[in-house]
């Protein structure tokens, strides 16, 4: 997930919360040029629970992998303040959070001189649709080309149906996930754009000052709402960086942040949200692999099968696949009386065998059988 916006927004002081490195986050534009990178654990109560029974030596939970994109300003689609690069990065990332300033502060310098969080969202999609236009065109005069070279490769007209329907929706402005599209069109646009920024999935992140948190209340937020319904939708999560770091800072001293807590109006970290909502746009999951050694979720998207899930682990898992032993984690955690068994589990026919079509359900223990056939060895 890219974290994207305007500058000072927060994207960065986010960034650094998300995952615990102290990257410069000064007050002034253009302070990130290259993108920052890290990843931050996916937070998960079954993980820890399952951590907590086997008393592995090796724990590894999922992962998120987030980057720190400089912030954009107007023009930047033409090069202003370093935005081609830019927007490059965000190009490369599978998925967008959008930090949006909701905050008063005259110590915070706003790029455009006021808090106006419409405006802002108005500049960052107008800057994204250009790109993507600049984009589309790309693609358009290559097939052009392609057509010019060898006259049998002219399109079908639903092709030019297609590009002229993308291109009114970049031209109005509109992101191009706010579409609604044939099954064909949409083989065609994954085929022809894999990188267009307005397709990505996008989280709304709402920066708020310190006392709109605790009230859990802005003026802005049902203006914001309406905007991101009306520009393709996606999940708006109000926090506030101020909130977060004070936290942040009283980590260490027990006392102090269960006080700080107390006066926060029912208030809680809204990290863990944050990176849980990234992951699931994303279209991810993961399964538990358990035991002694080790306990550890496996990314992997979707939809995938059981074999498919087994290359996450090795090649040679998925291409000798044999079959996968499969308990369902509410299962194991209802059956298992505590003990690092499965003769309950067993007992009760929730320790399942399933084959090549089984389909991964999220948070499946998983021990898969194989068979290599170039070294004879099973396990």
């Amino acid at each position: 997930m890219g974290i994207l916006g305007l500058p000072n927004v927060g994207k960065s002081s986010l960034f650094n919360l998300m995952t615990d490195q102290a990257v410069a986050a000064e007050n002034y534009p253009f302070c990130t040029i290259d993108p920052n990178e890290a990843r931050c654990p996916v937070p998960d109560l079954r993980f820890e629970w399952l951590c907590d029974l086997w008393q592995p030596a090796s724990r590894i939970p999922a992962y998120l992998h987030i980057t720190d994109i400089a912030g954009l300003i107007r023009g930047a689609h033409e090069g202003a303040g370093l935005g081609n690069a830019f927007l490059s990065h965000i190009q490369a990332v599978d998925g967008l959070y959008h930090v949006i300033r909701a905050f008063e502060n005259p110590e915070v310098v706003h790029v455009d001189d006021s808090v106006d969080p419409i405006r802002d969202l108005n500049t960052i999609m107008y800057e994204l649709c250009r790109k993507d236009a600049a984009y589309l065109e790309s693609v358009k005069a290559k097939k052009e080309m392609d057509y010019k070279r060898d006259p049998k490769n002219k399109p079908p007209p639903t092709y030019y149906t297609l590009m002229e329907k993308l291109t009114t929706s970049l031209e109005e402005n509109r992101p191009l996930r706010s579409n609604t599209y044939t099954i064909e069109e949409v083989s065609k646009i994954n085929d022809m754009l894999p990188q267009a920024i307005t397709l990505k999935p996008i989280v709304y992140l709402v920066n708020l000052d310190l006392a709109s948190f605790k009230r859990k209340g802005n003026k802005w937020l049902p203006h914001i709402q309406k905007w991101v319904e009306e520009h393709g939708g996606g999940q708006v999560i109000p926090f506030s960086v101020e909130w977060e770091q004070g936290l942040w800072n009283l980590r260490n001293d027990a006392a102090a942040k269960e006080a700080y807590l107390a006066d926060s109006n029912g208030a809680k970290s809204i990290l863990p949200r944050i990176v849980k909502v990234g992951y699931n746009v994303l279209n991810l999951q993961y399964f538990f692999t358990a035991g002694e050694d080790e306990v550890r979720c496996w990314t992997i998207p979707t939809g995938a099968t059981a074999p498919e899930a087994a290359g996450y682990i090795h090649s040679d898992f998925e291409r000798g696949f044999i079959k996968a032993e499969v308990t369902a984690f509410d299962d194991f955690k209802t059956l298992c009386a505590g003990q690092k068994s499965y003769a309950n589990i067993k007992a009760a026919g929730k320790y399942r065998q399933e084959g090549r079509n089984y389909v991964m359900q999220d948070g499946d223990i998983v021990h898969f059988m194989f068979n290599v056939t170039s070294s004879g060895k099973k396990k």
